[in-house]
């Protein structure tokens, strides 16, 4: 009796060598499209950090200037105003005393600095800042994109008039708009992220019935 004989055909070489260029091609296209989702994921999850730090800066930053006050010399609230650089007086750390903060975008950075008045009488306040904390950062707003926004006691009335133009006489000031955009690194998407928050000046109120 005669045995069959079969012959079973494997994978030739060149099959082999086409399978495992072709599975290559596939992990590397894959392993290209996994690193690229983890990079627009761990960007986006960095600028919502960056976003979410830079909103409790201008939270900072409005409980500051909403309390401005006289300054111990006597001076007006408002020392100064422009679009990247504010000073003010206000009580910041609430120990009864009122300290001159300069507010002002460097490098990115919204910064703060800090002045206290001299102990003796007649108060008065040294030149220059003392300390400085920053409060933001990741800031991207241009030249033509100023950082505060001025408004009178005409707002929102008056449209026309509003915000005042440059430069801004302090005496009018009564809300200030801060105005910012976020981004960790500007040449990347997603975009920037923009925020905004308005401030009323609560003591100048009382200029205004003094008028």
């Amino acid at each position: 009796m005669k045995k069959e004989i079969k012959n079973y055909s494997g994978m030739s070489l060149v099959e082999m060598l086409v399978a495992i260029a072709i599975l290559t091609v596939a992990m590397a296209g894959f392993t290209t499209l996994f690193i690229r989702s983890w990079k627009v994921n761990s960007y986006t999850v960095e600028m919502g950090q960056s976003s979410f730090a830079v909103s409790q800066g201008i939270n900072t930053m409005v409980g500051y200037l909403r309390k401005v006050r006289q300054a111990d010399d006597g001076s007006y609230p408002i020392k100064s105003a422009t679009g990247t650089d504010l000073v003010v007086f206000s009580d910041y750390d609430k120990d009864g005393i009122t300290e001159r903060l300069h507010l002002y975008f460097q490098n990115r950075q919204i910064k703060m600095g800090i002045t206290d008045p001299t102990s003796g009488i007649p108060k008065s306040y040294p030149t220059g800042d003392q300390q400085t904390k920053i409060l933001a950062e990741n800031i991207v707003n241009s030249g033509s994109e100023p950082i505060f926004y001025y408004y009178n006691s005409s707002y929102p009335g008056d449209t026309t008039h509003n915000p005042v133009a440059m430069p801004v006489d302090v005496s009018t000031i009564r809300l200030v708009k801060i105005y910012l955009k976020i981004n960790i690194d500007p040449n990347r998407d997603p975009d920037s992220i923009e925020t905004q928050s308005f401030v009323e000046f609560r003591n100048l109120n009382d200029y205004d019935r003094m008028k």
